[in-house]
């Protein structure tokens, strides 16, 4: 467990407002008590559920109105992979509270699996775990993401080392994380390998399910998007985003971002070297959002908002629908989420790393 004099928590809210306009610490550790790799979401009454790994361990806890739940130790996985957009994921599907995370007994590559945790008492206790890759250790590159739809139904993709070369595989869970159903391959690519360690990501919204992913074609390295219509039974075509090829002879460990708005309008964010492009499906052109690396997107009930860091532990940068501006809302900062609540609340929220010397944060920031 986690010794509570090397952790330091300020969960505590005094008003809307202050949430509002000033970043806030949710933890902070050292060393081996780092934590890292901040997750969240917004659940159908507004209330925002967090995650992040320390060390073996994942954390979670809650902000409720201007309240923020003491982040708690849920469980703990043998070799949690974490780092570099490796870590646990979460969502809600209106009765639980579920958490996936990959680890195995040996660790260092050479096995991992998914694992899936739910909780039925809004985080008091946890059930689990349940496998959700069917192939032991398939999931050791240790890259995942995991979404809930409207009705409550789970999904997760990630890169999947059953057979030669890195694919991508995907799953879903109709009982809200008690059971998972047989994989599924969204995608192989024709060169025999997709990016191996840039992360997938994935949204779901009604039968249609989308899944954002860095390829490996003739030695480019650019970003692709797969689509299902059925439910996840078929995918279709994997298309190219943007207007260059990205030529490059390694894995720049950035897998970018999409989202999804109640009009069914796909937003995605990306990088391209060292610039971060955004695309929608209205249009086909890519659209310049600034410099620098590990960019997220949220679609809210008024548009789009991006965020990204100028470099790793870098600025954090921010830009909000209908702003031309970026603003800066951080330093020292690493691997950003931004999240919203479409059309329920009006709440944006940031998570984010912040490293300074050797004391590690994870900070929270509302937007909206």
């Amino acid at each position: 467990m986690i010794r509570a004099a090397i952790s330091i928590v300020v969960c505590t809210f005094l008003s809307t407002s202050a949430f509002a306009s000033d970043p806030f610490t949710l933890f902070e550790g050292k060393d081996t008590s780092a934590p890292k790799q901040p997750q969240a979401c917004i659940s159908f009454d507004g209330i925002v559920h967090v995650t992040f790994g320390v060390g073996d361990q994942v954390f979670y806890c809650n902000i409720e109105g201007e309240k923020c739940s003491v982040p708690q130790a849920a469980f703990r996985i043998p070799n949690l992979s974490l780092g570099l957009r490796r870590g646990p994921r979460i969502a809600q599907t209106g009765t639980a509270i579920v958490v996936t995370a990959i680890g195995g007994p040996i660790g260092k590559g050479k096995d991992g699996d998914i694992l899936a945790y739910r909780s039925l008492d809004n985080g008091k206790s946890w059930l689990g775990p349940v496998r959700v890759n069917d192939v032991a250790a398939s999931a050791r590159e240790g890259l995942h993401a995991m979404t809930s739809s409207e009705n409550g139904t789970l999904w997760c993709v990630w890169l999947d080392l059953r057979e030669r070369g890195t694919q991508l595989f995907a799953s879903k869970s109709v009982d809200h994380g008690a059971t998972w159903s047989k994989n599924v391959m969204v995608y192989r690519s024709p060169d025999g390998s997709v990016c191996e360690c840039c992360h997938p990501s994935i949204v779901a919204s009604k039968d249609s399910l989308h899944v954002l992913f860095r390829n490996s074609l003739q030695g480019n390295r650019d970003m692709y998007l797969v689509s299902s219509r059925d439910g996840g039974k078929t995918f279709g075509t994997a298309v190219r985003l943007g207007q260059s090829n990205w030529q490059l002879n390694a894995c720049p460990m950035d897998g970018g971002m999409l989202a999804i708005d109640e009009n069914q309008k796909i937003s995605t964010v990306w990088r391209r070297d060292r610039s971060i492009f955004s695309t929608d499906s209205q249009s086909d052109l890519e659209k310049l959002l600034g410099v620098g690396d590990q960019p997220w997107v949220t679609n809210s009930d008024n548009g789009s908002y991006f965020v990204w860091t100028s470099k790793r532990d870098g600025d954090l940068l921010l830009k909000k629908p209908g702003n031309s501006a970026i603003d800066r809302i951080g330093d020292n900062a690493s691997f950003p989420v931004v999240i919203s609540a479409v059309q329920r609340v009006p709440l944006v929220c940031v998570f984010w790393e912040k490293r300074m010397d050797h004391t590690h944060s994870i900070i929270g920031y509302r937007i909206k």
